[in-house]
């Protein structure tokens, strides 16, 4: 592997267009920092390990939110569910109060914000951040999993939120 790119890379817009029709699931990470709850939103979400348990995503360098995850001490992956849309919008936006109301939030381990509603949450501790291009590579070790009511996930496609609906 190189950490060089060939001189055939296809155009960032091209593979936008591409990744785009891929569904992704979208969770919203959130921590405590300061006294104060950070959350953003994201589509990058991927288990990693069983032994140990590892999850894994990617945040943007030019997130302002990052500067603030990178220094909790645990973080929780709230895995939406399929009506979550407008949170998942929420804390997507720059400069919004993610955390007002309508947002409705708890304290879990340690003051981590677990979001209301969620279809599942895993609380971890930071495990290693690797910078990869324009983003940077986040790993959890999984400390704690709470499974919601509601299994149906939300998912991100061109462009949109929708809901999974299972083939018969």
């Amino acid at each position: 592997m190189t950490d060089t790119l060939p001189e055939q890379a296809v155009d960032g817009e091209r593979f936008r267009e591409a990744l785009a029709v891929h569904a992704a699931g979208v969770v919203v990470v959130t921590a405590q920092t300061e006294g104060l709850p950070v959350g953003l939103t994201a589509t990058s979400f991927s288990s990693v390990s069983l032994a140990p348990p590892l999850v894994s995503f990617y945040v943007a360098l030019s997130s302002t939110t990052w500067p603030w995850l990178r220094r909790a001490d645990r973080f929780a992956v709230n895995v939406l569910a399929g009506d979550q849309a407008e949170v998942a919008a929420r804390f997507a936006r720059r400069g919004a109060d993610r955390f007002a109301p309508p947002t409705r939030w708890r304290p879990g381990p340690e003051g981590v914000p677990l979001l209301d509603g969620a279809a599942a949450q895993l609380v971890c501790t930071p495990y290693s951040a690797t910078e990869i291009g324009d983003h940077v590579l986040v790993v959890g070790l999984v400390t704690e999993t709470r499974i919601g009511t509601r299994s149906r996930p939300l998912l991100y496609q061109q462009g949109r939120f929708g809901r999974f609906t299972p083939h018969p």
